[in-house]
């Protein structure tokens, strides 16, 4: 078993970064990205369907903000400037324009194209040594930022070595948040990972180079596809962690007892798991032992006995999100369920957020620590979870042992109260593993 994963990073960030260029510049200063998609053609049409494209009008980062974070800024000077952070990055025309705070999704601003080709091509550099917070200089023009030299095009085509780096990723990818806590570094797990010391970089992984045409007549075989796959994608999250199921005996009887061990293995994702917005991601390994006539008994994990493991273990008693219902005005609001629909026992692999009040929290903004307990899984690290199972003595055999990791973007108690579609919160299979205990 590999060890775990030591990420090097300050408990505190020292200041918040806040990028001189809000309101530098006029949404003219901008080409829409259906002008680039005239040429561009396969690579707009990528674009168009991923998550840049959508960073803004997406319905869980449209209620995160207009119901959650832009109301608390405006009424909590402390965290007043997340009005025009969180736009920094989710919809960085309104950010650049003084468009703030943007009309929302349903009014069809500019706000709406999201991270466009106008945004990552116009980027030249940063402000900061190690990139967060939106510390991004931005130089609209006629010349385009690159990721190839020597490159003719109507509009000019200037080689950016920034444009290709992870610290480009960076500046929107790691965040602080007003409390000094980190709230996103996936760029900095990342750094800190055996695939930073190799040489794999952010692009590698998440835009990918094959065939393709860059522009209509324009064929390269290793063309830069502008998909940008992450966790919201299935396909993506398949198979990221390797799991095994192994028994410590293959015969029971009922009554018996049976040590089963998990092995979880971060084979694929080169940062940790869940990564970016960690405080409302959902990473959980389910258990469940299944007899011959289908009937089904889900066992708890074992506890470890490490500080901060209560978090990481599903307990249907255990509320939590409380700060939502008072930005949403609610008196007396006791939260939500914090696990959501897992079931009791389960391993969770997460890392909690706490607000100023000691309370576990989705609202990054509001994070004021989150060092108790970091149980997520780490780029190539082995997890490994031991379960006691005593075979029931209604149990007709063969029994299976099955194993399964899912993912969901939020919780789903969290997606309930606030009334998102279920696609946002419902469970994705990353991975099952199963084995079979024959009766005497």
């Amino acid at each position: 078993m590999r060890g775990f994963l030591v990420l090097l990073l300050p408990l505190f960030l020292t200041v918040p970064v806040f990028s001189a260029e809000m309101g530098k510049f006029k949404y003219k200063d901008f080409k829409k990205p259906e002008q680039c998609g005239r040429c561009h053609k396969q690579i707009y049409q990528e674009w168009k369907s991923s998550l840049m494209a959508k960073s803004f009008v997406h319905r869980w980062d449209d209620v995160e903000y207009f119901r959650l974070a832009l109301p608390h800024a405006l009424k909590f000077s402390k965290v007043a400037g997340v009005k025009g952070g969180c736009i920094a990055c989710h919809a960085p025309l309104a950010f650049l324009t003084g468009d703030i705070p943007p009309k929302s999704p349903s009014e069809g601003t500019r706000a709406n194209e999201g991270v466009s080709c106008e945004i990552c091509h116009n980027i030249v550099g940063t402000t900061e040594k190690v990139p967060y917070n939106f510390s991004y200089i931005i130089k609209p023009g006629r010349v385009k930022q690159g990721s190839r030299k020597n490159v003719r095009a109507p509009h000019g085509v200037k080689y950016s070595e920034f444009l290709r780096s992870p610290e480009f990723c960076a500046t929107c990818h790691d965040e602080g948040s007003p409390y000094g806590a980190w709230v996103k570094s996936t760029y900095r797990e990342w750094k800190e990972s055996p695939y930073a010391k190799e040489g794999v970089r952010c692009q590698d992984c998440h835009m990918g180079y094959g065939p393709g045409y860059v522009t209509k007549r324009k064929f390269r075989k290793d063309m830069a596809h502008h998909t940008f796959h992450g966790a919201h994608s299935k396909a993506k999250l398949a198979g990221a962690v390797d799991l095994g199921v192994y028994p410590d005996k293959d015969r029971v009887v009922p009554g018996e007892k049976v040590k089963i061990t998990v092995t979880l293995f971060n084979q694929k994702v080169g940062h940790y798991i869940p990564s970016g917005s960690a405080e409302e991601r959902m990473l959980w390994l389910e258990v469940w032992a299944v007899d011959a006539t289908g009937k089904r008994w889900h066992i708890p994990v074992d506890k470890k006995g490490f500080k901060g493991e209560e978090y990481t273990i599903a307990d249907p008693n255990a509320y939590a999100y409380q700060a939502m219902g008072e930005i949403l005005g609610i008196k007396n609001f006791r939260g939500v369920k914090r696990d959501g629909d897992v079931p009791k026992g389960a391993r969770i692999f997460r890392r909690p957020f706490f607000d100023p009040k000691g309370r576990m929290t989705i609202c990054q903004w509001y994070t004021k620590d989150n060092t108790l307990v970091d149980y997520r899984i780490g780029p190539r690290e082995t997890k490994v979870e031991t379960y006691t199972f005593r075979v029931p003595k209604d149990a007709i055999g063969p029994i299976r042992i099955e194993a399964k990791l899912y993912y969901a973007l939020v919780p789903s108690s969290v997606g309930k109260f606030l009334e998102l579609p279920e696609t946002e919160y419902e469970p994705v299979l990353v991975n099952s593993a199963s084995a079979v205990l024959s009766t005497k």
